[in-house]
């Protein structure tokens, strides 16, 4: 009932980690591989282990969760040698994520997947900071398109964004517009809603340390900004390009909303966090049982048929 189909291959569910969250390590990937989740994605890799921000970077709030993690992870050449272990005894892809903290870096890491055996999908993280005193990547528009334009000179393997939210109709239209010019297997919409600010109400202080505690929101406070970022890519790209929609899924009502605004897959953050893997069953029945009071038999049956008001 929940299969779904994701460049010819089949997985069991829609259902996947989001990139950053119980993904850091082999053992964590492998709970990840041994949970109910469908498919699911490596930690944003750069080219050198990183250690991140200091502690704390990481808070669950009442509604959700504020980090500013800095991008500690292991390095490409860590996850690329679990990803060429992991498809050798596996048919249905890997997703790979990379995250440069510069162009080159970003150019560089692509090479590097490009030159080696992966035959999974890469996923790029167009929303994370590029040059300090810049918007975050996928905020500057001609540098979007300048990275993709040089990365589709050489990159040959599937590849998706991440993007950050947008809040304009014509931001939308812009960057679809320059999307659609490029053979991207998807966009993953969206990532953390940047810079909020949580206090302790005890304490009257900010809950993590970097930034002076500016952090990126996620969970439940993001899930409409989530849900019109997916709708609005939704009807803006090419049929081909296809939508993973990420952003304060709780439920598998809120799994069912991300896919009635048209994704195709779902990747759970700071829920996951919160529950660990065992949640992935619980939303997989969860949707299942809003689909059969719906009279549903697949996905297809209702993915992007939203009701608008006339």
């Amino acid at each position: 009932m929940l299969q779904t189909t994701f460049l010819d291959y089949i997985y069991e569910n829609p259902l996947m980690n989001a990139s950053g969250v119980h993904c850091m390590t082999v053992e964590e990937l492998t709970a990840l591989e041994n949970s109910a989740a469908g498919a699911f994605i490596t930690k944003s890799a750069t080219l050198a282990p990183r250690e991140g921000n200091p502690e704390p970077r990481y808070a669950d709030v009442p509604l959700g969760s504020i980090n500013s993690m800095g991008l500690p992870n292991n390095g490409v050449d860590y996850y690329l040698d679990y990803a060429l272990k992991y498809q050798m005894n596996h048919e249905a892809p890997l997703f790979f994520s990379v995250a440069g903290t510069s162009v080159d870096e970003n150019i560089a890491l692509l090479q590097k997947i490009q030159d080696s055996d992966f035959q999974g999908i890469t996923e790029l993280n167009l929303s994370c900071p590029n040059v300090p005193g810049k918007p975050q990547v996928a905020y500057d528009f001609p540098l979007t398109e300048k990275i993709l334009t040089e990365v589709f000179q050489f990159f040959t393997k599937p590849l998706g964004v991440k993007l950050p939210p947008y809040f304009d109709m014509a931001h939308f239209d812009q960057m679809a517009e320059i999307l659609n010019k490029f053979p991207l297997t998807y966009v993953n919409s969206i990532n953390s809603i940047g810079n909020g600010l949580y206090i302790d109400p005890e304490s009257d202080q900010v809950v993590i340390r970097p930034k002076e505690g500016f952090g990126g929101i996620g969970g439940e406070y993001v899930k409409p900004t989530a849900l019109a970022n997916v709708r609005a890519f939704a009807t803006r790209l090419k049929p081909e390009i296809k939508i993973i929609g990420t952003g304060g899924i709780l439920t598998g009502q809120d799994a069912y909303e991300h896919l009635l605004c048209g994704a195709t897959m779902l990747q759970i953050g700071t829920q996951l966090q919160k529950e660990g893997p065992a949640i992935f069953e619980r939303i997989a029945q969860e949707l299942e049982a809003i689909m059969k009071k719906k009279g549903y038999q697949s996905i297809a049956d209702f993915r992007g048929k939203v009701k608008t008001i006339n």
